[in-house]
């Protein structure tokens, strides 16, 4: 464990300490509950990141852990938000920063000024990634049939997801105050257009990669099939760094997605950004640890409705993202509802599995080898 988590237990106790040195234990307590509070809520990212990161190569899977983690904890967390307030509040980068330092509650509130913009794009990019596992028809199992069935079967009608996207776009501008109808539309769009590009180039790269595999490296008569390039890199391995330069992108677009609510959250919990960036940074650390340990682990083939019921913590944080636009939402109740998602769906994977293995020992066989023949 401590190879999946030791680096992420010495950061939590650095930051724990560094908080009590320069805030005592007001911002003691301010950083664990903030740290808590980011593994709650984007814990269901790390079983979507996990999907994605199990199809990565070991390269791509060390820049995510060691590259991603700086993008995540500064440049989503802690830079992120300054240059939106920036953008709003039509301020320089540098004039944002002074201010976070100097005035903290009137950083908060510009922070907050730009939620609506915020929210409809991370609420509309979550949203579309939980559309497009509901209607996906190739997907075999299903965690709650009665409803994920017939969803998964409305999938022949062509962009669904794309015009639900657009009403619940429009809805979010209709409820939002009339100042902001402008910006949640601008918004909304926003986050549509960036599903719609990364998510493609991920899958066309992916299908390169697949197609690639799929060729044989030899011909009958000896040839090789693989074509080098000018500089000697053929282009098979081009199409597996180009699929996992996409999945990376991909993967940290989905990340700044699940933190702008805890970012704006937090500032209820405190005003200091240092604060809020060690609380937030400890999160991020232990959710990069929680990937990489269910992809080693294979927790996703384990537990099969794991991801089932991550997607509809996902789709409950849009539809909250998308509500805060009119109705504050606590954010204890974002993430246990995430976390009930979740735990419901862990659950259930071992009362089934438990079922079958029972089922296969009544009839004399071993679960492990039809679990073996089955992978």
């Amino acid at each position: 464990m401590l190879r999946y988590f030791g680096f992420s237990v010495g950061l939590t106790v650095a930051a724990l300490v560094t908080a009590v040195v320069f805030g005592g234990p007001a911002a003691l307590l301010a950083v664990a509950v903030l740290g808590v509070l980011e593994v709650c809520l984007s814990f269901d990212n790390a079983v979507v990141n996990a999907k994605v990161l199990r199809r990565m190569s070991p390269l791509w899977r060390k820049l995510f852990l060691y590259v991603g983690i700086f993008i995540a904890v500064f440049g989503m967390r802690l830079l992120l938000p300054i240059v939106l307030v920036s953008i709003t509040a039509g301020l320089s980068i540098a004039e944002v920063w002074d201010l976070a330092l100097s005035d903290q509650e009137a950083y908060a509130s510009n922070v907050e000024a730009a939620a609506e913009a915020i929210y409809t794009f991370g609420g509309i990019f979550l949203l579309m990634i939980f559309l497009n596992f509901l209607f996906d028809e190739e997907r075999d199992i299903h965690w709650l049939a009665w409803l994920e069935r017939p969803l998964a079967k409305a999938g022949v009608l062509p962009y669904l997801a794309i015009v639900i996207a657009l009403a619940v776009i429009y809805t979010g501008s209709q409820i939002a105050d009339d100042d902001k109808y402008a910006t949640v539309l601008a918004a909304g769009l926003a986050g549509l257009f960036t599903y719609l590009l990364i998510g493609g180039l991920n899958e066309v790269m992916e299908q390169r990669d697949e197609d690639e595999d799929d060729e044989p490296d030899v011909m009958p008569d000896g040839r090789s099939t693989r074509k080098a390039t000018k500089d000697g890199v053929s282009t098979g391995a081009k199409a597996v760094a180009g699929a996992g330069a996409a999945a990376f992108l991909y993967l940290e677009v989905l990340d700044a997605s699940f933190s702008f609510d805890g970012v704006i959250g937090a500032f209820a919990i405190s005003s200091d950004i240092l604060i809020i960036a060690l609380g937030l940074g400890i999160g991020a650390f232990w959710v990069r640890s929680l990937t990489i340990y269910m992809v080693d682990k294979g927790t996703l083939e384990q537990y099969r409705y794991l991801e089932h019921g991550a997607m509809w913590a996902i789709g409950v944080l849009a539809a909250i993202m998308i509500l805060e636009l009119r109705w504050h939402i606590s954010e204890y109740v974002t993430g246990l509802s995430g976390l009930g998602f979740i735990i419901a769906a862990v659950i259930s994977s071992v009362v089934v599995q438990r079922r079958e293995h029972a089922r296969l020992a009544a009839r004399g066989e071993a679960p492990e080898e039809v679990g073996a023949g089955r992978r």
